[in-house]
């Protein structure tokens, strides 16, 4: 939207500015793959991989198309989802769909690096979930968790909408957001609380951040009020949380 471009200047760069969540988010995950020397990736949840399949060189970010795909240092990157969508999963080299309740279709100890955006806010049954996600991850590996904040202003609003009607109200307040990526919420893998009892005995380290807002009508106005917003907000009610849970080794 043309208004962007006149709060953030630096967007005419290469269309990223600099209160990007995804970048800063990507920046710790490069840095969990360099320090494991991470070679085999899984994607966990990682749907039809829209940042790739809607990524337009004119109105997009290079450098952003590129530092979130995870193969660009030579790991082999697989993807599994629940939805047959990740079939079509552009930047990946492995695909495979999975059986919700069901074990992972992996070895234990398979990869050195799990990455995961902005799932666990989608998942039901969070105690299975975290233990198959530690059986196959490497002792020494980490888990890299991004997701919505519980107590963030945007969960609290989602949570008082039914998820039969989340793609109606993404529809109006986050016009760019295409329908067959909303999916039902359930909010229970959304504290550092639930995160540490969820994965006893490992390391978790985690940061809270607003980014830039992403819901705002498509306003001018409104975005203005929302960045507001967004620099007065106490950490706790940030509305994101991105975790880094390191395996225990041996």
């Amino acid at each position: 939207m043309s208004f962007l471009k006149k709060i953030h200047p630096e967007l005419q760069i290469d269309n990223f500015s600099r209160l990007d969540g995804t970048i800063t988010y990507f920046a710790f995950v490069w840095g969990a793959v360099m320090r494991t020397k991470a070679k085999k990736i899984l994607d966990y949840g990682a749907g039809r991989g829209s940042e790739f399949h809607l990524f337009n060189e004119a109105n997009g970010s290079l450098f952003k198309h590129n530092f979130i795909d995870l193969r660009s240092q030579g790991a082999e990157l697989w993807v599994c989802d629940i939805d047959p969508a990740v079939l079509t999963h552009p930047a990946s080299d492995h695909q495979l769909v999975f059986k919700p309740g069901e074990p992972l279709p992996y070895a234990s100890e398979s990869f050195d690096l799990i990455n995961s955006e902005y799932v666990f806010e989608h998942v039901v049954d969070p105690e299975p979930v975290a233990q198959e996600l530690l059986r196959i991850l490497k002792p020494g590996g980490y888990l890299c968790a991004r997701t919505a904040n519980k107590y963030g202003y945007v969960t609290v609003a989602a949570r008082l909408v039914p998820n039969n009607r989340h793609v109606g109200w993404l529809k109006r307040v986050m016009p760019q957001r295409h329908a067959e990526d909303v999916f039902p919420t359930a909010y229970k893998m959304n504290t550092v609380k639930d995160i540490k009892r969820l994965f006893p005995g490992c390391e978790v380290y985690w940061y809270r951040d607003s980014a830039g807002p992403s819901y705002y009508f498509g306003n001018s106005l409104f975005y203005r009020l929302m960045l507001g917003v967004h620099k007065i907000l106490p950490n706790w009610a940030a509305t994101g949380l991105c975790f880094f849970i390191r395996k225990p080794e041996g």
